[in-house]
């Protein structure tokens, strides 16, 4: 292809067998590469998630076909290589353009995006997030708690099980200061009561708990009580960027859970805080963090079964006794 290219000299290579759809790897005169894919009469154009890649629709010879080109010259040997495995799910695998196109996108996101490891920060939230994930497994069962896990998928809140929604913070400071990105956040979905569950941790020594035990012991609850669930979990899981191998951090619980509902008392700000501002300026506020100290604040009444204060809300008992049993 570099001989092509330097040459100023356009070809067209076809890729795939005269009886299947045609698959057309292009050297244009102006030094440009593309992929022209068939198009079948019901199948559609893929679409581009990357500025980077243009995805157009072209007539060529009287045949519908998708073509894929780059609009950074300089990426022309990379974009070559993504173009070849794309050809190569089509006329190999046998899947449609946009199947073959979405795949390899999704492929290289996961080899070169992957999130850097999560900071103490985060490992502590998540060890927040598996506590009251298991708590919601004792009253509902594992493949429903999983179905209202929706913290890693980056939603507005951390649980949605059926009738209410829940926001978990977890933090290692004495006072219960928590971090709240956003203006919805806090802000509770409309005919669903939103509670907000304050955990604090502390370094645990021998009795304390690992993220790596947390997670490999709902995994194996999981795969004993509701296998069917274990996808979604691995699914979800994948999202957040654990600590590779076993980590050393172990964690117990410095307090009683606090479990307080998000009302019009509650500490929190909202979109009416941009109300007064002039036309136009609040649309141009793109992000609002800000913490909240709930230090002192009473539990309020009547919470849901699985978040309440008889209950006991806890890691899993299968790691506590096994990390009990691995440091007698």
């Amino acid at each position: 292809m570099e001989e092509y290219l330097a040459s100023g000299r356009g070809v067209s290579f076809p890729l795939a067998g005269p009886a299947s759809p045609r698959v057309d790897y292009v050297v244009t005169d102006d030094r440009d590469i593309a992929l022209h894919l068939q198009l079948g009469p019901r199948q559609r154009l893929p679409r581009s998630p990357h500025p980077l890649i243009r995805v157009e629709e072209i007539a060529h010879r009287g045949i519908r076909m998708a073509r894929l080109r780059t609009t950074q010259r300089e990426l022309l040997r990379d974009f070559h290589d993504l173009l070849c495995a794309v050809a190569d799910r089509v006329t190999v695998d046998g899947r449609t353009p946009e199947q073959a196109f979405g795949e390899t996108v999704r492929a290289w996101r996961a080899l070169l995006d992957r999130p850097r490891e999560l900071g103490a920060e985060k490992r502590i939230g998540l060890i927040g997030e598996l506590a009251v994930l298991t708590n919601l497994a004792r009253f509902d069962g594992w493949a429903s708690a999983i179905e209202s896990w929706k913290g890693p998928l980056s939603e507005e809140h951390d649980f949605s099980p059926a009738g209410y929604d829940v926001e978990v913070k977890a933090t290692a400071s004495e006072k219960r200061v928590h971090s709240i990105h956003g203006l919805d956040q806090l802000t509770p979905t409309p005919g669903r009561p939103l509670w907000f569950v304050s955990i604090q941790v502390t370094r645990g020594g021998r009795d304390g708990v690992t993220l790596s035990n947390c997670v490999e012991s709902v995994q194996r609850e999981v795969a004993e009580q509701a296998p069917a669930a274990l996808d979604r979990l691995d699914l979800l899981l994948h999202r957040l960027s654990l600590p590779h191998g076993r980590d050393d951090e172990r964690w117990r619980l410095r307090s009683k859970p606090l479990v307080i509902s998000v009302d019009s008392l509650f500490p929190r700000l909202d979109r009416s805080v941009l109300d007064k501002l002039p036309d136009g300026a609040a649309d141009r506020i793109d992000t609002i963090d800000y913490r909240i100290d709930i230090t002192g604040l009473a539990p309020s009444p009547h919470p849901p079964a699985a978040l309440c204060d008889g209950f006991e809300f806890a890691w899993p008992p299968s790691v506590s006794e096994q990390h009990r049993g691995e440091t007698v």
